[in-house]
C-alpha cells in the first residue's frame, strides 16, 4: 500500500492551525522548551518560574536551549516545528474513512475534518452496489440508479467548499422504495404495467428530504404494489436477504431493508400499510420507524389504502432514525389527515435519544408469540433481548389479549382489500399521460403483475364495485375503531408506556414463499398509533446464514409518542449493540485517497 494522501480543504487547514495551540498547550504544557517556543510564536508572555529561569533563558544556558536554539529565533523555530506536527496533532480526522456501518454524523464529521467528499462518498456506494447487488450475491435490492447521483455530488462539493455549511442531511445517500414519487427517476411500484412511468413533481417526504441536503442515490424494489411480505415484483425480481441469501428480506419495503443493511447506501425510506417497514426492518437487523398516521404525508406515495398507509425511515442506528424523522413530519395540505400532527411535533427528535428504560413499564404481549418448534429461535432471541430490557431498569408486565389476535385482525379487519381499488385509480388518473395504465382492472387485464403473490388480492380488491362505502368497509371500519380502543385501553389499565412483541413470530420464510405467515404489524396499523423496530439478536448461524437470521424486536406506543419510543429504542439499542453487517457484503478495499476539496 502506497503512502497515504491528507487531503485538507481549506476549513480543515483552519480548523488544524486553530487547534495546533490547543495541542501544543495541552500535550506539552510542561515542557518548558515548547512553552516558552508557543509563548514566543503566539505573542503570549513567557510563563518562567522565577527570575533565576530569566536569567538562564537570556544567557543561553537553560538546559532546553543548550541545543543552539536561540530565543530570538524562538518565534520562527516554533512555526516551523508547529507545521511538522500539524499531522501528529490532529491524527484522527487523517484515518481513511470508513465506508461500513457509517452513521449520518459519521459522515458528516468526516466532510468537515476534509477527509471525505460527497463524491468519494456517492462512489464508494455505487461501487457496492456494482459489486453486490448487481453481481456476486446480486441482492437486487436496486430498481433504478440515478444517473445524476455523481453530478449532484459534485454539485454538493462546490457548494460545501464555497460555504463550509451541512444542511441536516447534507450529502447523506439515500434510497427510496419505489412507490414514493419522484421526478428525476421512474415510479413504478415495482410493477411491469407502470414501466417508464415518470412523475411530474416529486412526493412530499421526497421534495422534505431534497431540501435538508439528502442525494437520492436510487429507488429500491419492492414487494409489488407494495402488497406483501416477500419483496418480489414482475419489473425488478426477487429481492435476497443478505444475512441468509436463501431467504426473503421481507416486506414489502424489502429493498430498501437489503440495500440499507448491506451499506448500499447511509439510510432509506419505506411505506407501512400493515408492516411493511418493519418486517424488513426486522429481517434485515435495522431501526424501521412506522409513525402514528398523519405525522408524516402520503402525498406522492403509490398507494394501498388511505387509512393504513404510512411512511417513515429506515436506517441502521436510531439516531439516523430521528434525523430522518426531523426532517419528514410535517403539515401538508394535500394529505388533510396531516393536520392532527399540529402541535404534536417536537422542535427536533434528536433530544430524545437518552435511555428511557429504567422506570418504563413495558407490556409483553404473550399471546403475539408462537408456539411451537419453528417459533423457538424467535422466542429465544426475544427472551433475551426482554432480559436486556430489564437489566437496564424497565419493569415487564406480561399480558394475554385475546382481542388482539394477528391472524384475526388480517383476516377480518385490515382495510387492504376494499380501499385498494379505490385508491389506486384515484393516484393512477391523477397522474394523466405520464402513466400507462389508469386502473386496476387495466393492470388485471394486461397480466403484466406478479401472479403468484398478486392475483387473489388484485380480485378481491376488484370485487368491490365500490369499497369505501360497502358494508363490509364500514363493518371493518367500526372493527377498526374498536382495536384502536382496545389497544389504548390495555395499556391505560396497565399503566404502560409501550407495548412488546416481534414484529415476525417466525422467521423470514425461503424464497420461494407467496405469503410470509405470522407477522403482527396490522395492530399498530389498525391502531394507528406508532411502532419502532430494533434489531433484538440473531438465530442460530447455519451454512446459509453464517451470523444467523435478523429477529426485530418491535414496541408500539400511544398516539404521538414517537419520542418515547425514541427513548426507549435508544436504550435498548446502546445497552446492546446487536447490529452486524451482513457477511455476503463485506467491506471493499477502501480507496487510496478522495478528491480534495
Amino acid at each position: 500500500m502506497g503512502p497515504r494522501k491528507i487531503i485538507l480543504t481549506h476549513g480543515a487547514v483552519l480548523c488544524r492551525l486553530c487547534g495546533l495551540l490547543n495541542f501544543v498547550r495541552k500535550i506539552l504544557i510542561n515542557l518548558r522548551f515548547f512553552r516558552n517556543l508557543l509563548s514566543a510564536w503566539s505573542g503570549a508572555p513567557l510563563e518562567l518560574q522565577s527570575k533565576a529561569d530569566l536569567t538562564r533563558v537570556a544567557a543561553g544556558s537553560d538546559p532546553v536551549f543548550r541545543s543552539g536554539i536561540k530565543f530570538m529565533r524562538a518565534k520562527k523555530n516554533a512555526l516551523v516545528l508547529a507545521l511538522l506536527l500539524v499531522p501528529i496533532a490532529n491524527g484522527a480526522p487523517d484515518r481513511s474513512f470508513d465506508l461500513m456501518e457509517t452513521s449520518i454524523a459519521d459522515i458528516h464529521k468526516a466532510m468537515q475534518a476534509g477527509t471525505l467528499t460527497c463524491h468519494n462518498l456517492v462512489q464508494q456506494y455505487l461501487d457496492r452496489i456494482h459489486a453486490y447487488d448487481q453481481q456476486g450475491p446480486a441482492i437486487n435490492s436496486m430498481l433504478y440508479i440515478n444517473p445524476a447521483s455523481l453530478k449532484q455530488a459534485d454539485a454538493f462539493d462546490q457548494d460545501f467548499r464555497r460555504t463550509h455549511k451541512l444542511k441536516p442531511l447534507g450529502c447523506i445517500p439515500i434510497v427510496l422504495k419505489d412507490n414514493f414519487d419522484t421526478v428525476d427517476m421512474p415510479t413504478t411500484a415495482g410493477s411491469l404495467t407502470l414501466k417508464g412511468a415518470q412523475p411530474d413533481k416529486d412526493a412530499f417526504a421526497v421534495k422534505r428530504l431534497r431540501e435538508a441536503g439528502a442525494l437520492i442515490v436510487g429507488k429500491a424494489n419492492l414487494q409489488e404494489f407494495a402488497s406483501g411480505g416477500i419483496s418480489v415484483s414482475s419489473l425488478g425480481g426477487q429481492v435476497k436477504n443478505p444475512y441468509d441469501l436463501t431467504r426473503t428480506p421481507g416486506g414489502s419495503s424489502g429493498g430498501t431493508g437489503a440495500a440499507v443493511a448491506a451499506n448500499f447506501v447511509a439510510a432509506g425510506t419505506g411505506s407501512d400499510t400493515g408492516g411493511s417497514i418493519r418486517s424488513p426492518a426486522s429481517a434485515n437487523s435495522l431501526v424501521g420507524l412506522r409513525p402514528t398516521r398523519g405525522l408524516i404525508s402520503r402525498d406522492g406515495i403509490v398507494p394501498v389504502s388511505f387509512t393504513q398507509d404510512t411512511i417513515g425511515p429506515m436506517t441502521r442506528n436510531v439516531a439516523d432514525t430521528a434525523r430522518l424523522l426531523d426532517v419528514m413530519v410535517g403539515y401538508d395540505p394535500n394529505d388533510p389527515v396531516t393536520a392532527f400532527s399540529v402541535g404534536n411535533i417536537p422542535k427536533t427528535y434528536t433530544v430524545f435519544l437518552q435511555n428511557g428504560l429504567k422506570g418504563a413499564r413495558l407490556g409483553v404481549l404473550t399471546n403475539l408469540f408462537g408456539v411451537g418448534p419453528e417459533y423457538e429461535e424467535v422466542n429465544q432471541v426475544m427472551a433475551k433481548a426482554i432480559d436486556a430490557l430489564k437489566e437496564q431498569g424497565a419493569v415487564i408486565v406480561r399480558l394475554e389479549d385475546a382481542a388482539l389476535d394477528s391472524d384475526t385482525l388480517t383476516a377480518k379487519f385490515r382495510l387492504n382489500e376494499p380501499e385498494f381499488k379505490a385508491a389506486l385509480n384515484g393516484y393512477l388518473q391523477q397522474q394523466g399521460s405520464r402513466v400507462p395504465v389508469h386502473s386496476l382492472a387495466e393492470i388485471i387485464a394486461s397480466g403484466q403483475y406478479h401472479k403468484p403473490t398478486l392475483e387473489k388480492f388484485f380480485a378481491t380488491a376488484q370485487s368491490y364495485a365500490d369499497g369505501p362505502n360497502s358494508a363490509d368497509y364500514k363493518d371493518r371500519r367500526v372493527r377498526m375503531d374498536e382495536i384502536r380502543m382496545e389497544v389504548a385501553n390495555l395499556m391505560a389499565k396497565n399503566t404502560l408506556d409501550a407495548l412488546v412483541y416481534p414484529h415476525q413470530k417466525c422467521l423470514v420464510l425461503p424464497i420461494g414463499a407467496t405469503f410470509q405467515k405470522d407477522r403482527n404489524g396490522v395492530l399498530a396499523a389498525l391502531a394507528g398509533f406508532p411502532a419502532i423496530e430494533v434489531p433484538a439478536g440473531f438465530s442460530t448461524p447455519t451454512t446459509n446464514a453464517p451470523i444467523g437470521v435478523p429477529v426485530g424486536m418491535e414496541l408500539l406506543g400511544r398516539a404521538w409518542a414517537e419520542p418515547e419510543l425514541i427513548k426507549l429504542a435508544f436504550g435498548f439499542e446502546q445497552a446492546t449493540h446487536l447490529r452486524k453487517p451482513p457477511v455476503s457484503t463485506s467491506a471493499m478495499p477502501a480507496p487510496q485517497s478522495a478528491k480534495p476539496y
